[in-house]
């Protein structure tokens, strides 16, 4: 019989995983619905997909709660807790952005939406594809870093060639969009779009941190 004392301390480390897993599953779904949020030029059609959206970025914030909660209950952790709770932090954190950008589209109505945000969308789109990569060794990264650490490099790269498109499709949009309102419009869209691929690199750091401790 198990002592019920002793039991409460028996680490339960592989509850974190599939939670964190779950959380990067919801940012590849919302990405998804973001490239075909973008590739609309009906308005009526941009909006239902952010309500889409913010019904992943909801689920997101439950599985961020959760982990918090876990961390709260559970003596022995796979990792320190403060990085854990970084980590789903920082995941929790691309979802907002991604539900932020389809916001933006909702609520301004841009005339059209340039192919450089589209562009930058599926760099979302690369960025969430690795973060699940990454994700899915943390359980094996303290036997080997070796792909983990691909990952997060792919994650860098992914945000410098995202802040390429960026930059480009800013030069152009001030050179050839004659209205004001929505030049602005743009202009706080692709902001968001690109902060959101920052947000993605930023969950390669904290694991990167992880590497540093662990591996």
């Amino acid at each position: 019989m198990k002592n019920s004392f002793f039991n409460r301390f028996t680490p339960k480390e592989p509850k974190f995983f599939p939670l964190l897993k779950q959380m990067s599953d919801i940012v590849l779904v919302a990405s998804d619905l973001l490239i075909e949020c973008l590739q609309s030029q009906d308005h009526s059609v941009q909006v239902d997909y952010y309500k889409r959206i913010k019904e992943q970025e909801r689920i997101g914030d439950r599985l961020s709660h959760q982990v918090f909660d876990e961390l709260n209950a559970t003596f022995i952790t796979p990792f320190d807790r403060e990085d854990i709770h970084h980590l789903a932090t920082r995941l929790d954190d691309v979802t907002d952005g991604i539900n932020s950008c389809a916001k933006r589209v909702a609520l301004y109505k841009p005339k059209y939406i340039p192919e450089s945000m589209v562009e930058l969308a599926h760099l979302i789109r690369e960025s969430a594809i690795g973060i699940g990569k990454a994700i899915d060794e943390l359980d094996v990264l303290k036997k080997s870093a070796k792909n983990i650490k691909v990952y997060c490099k792919e994650l860098h790269d992914i945000e410098n060639r995202a802040d390429d498109v960026y930059e480009l499709f800013i030069i152009k949009l001030f050179e050839e969009e004659k209205d004001a309102i929505e030049l602005i419009k743009l202009k706080e869209i692709a902001y968001e779009l690109e902060k959101t691929t920052d947000s993605a690199e930023y969950v390669g750091k904290i694991i990167q941190t992880i590497i540093v401790k662990y591996a």
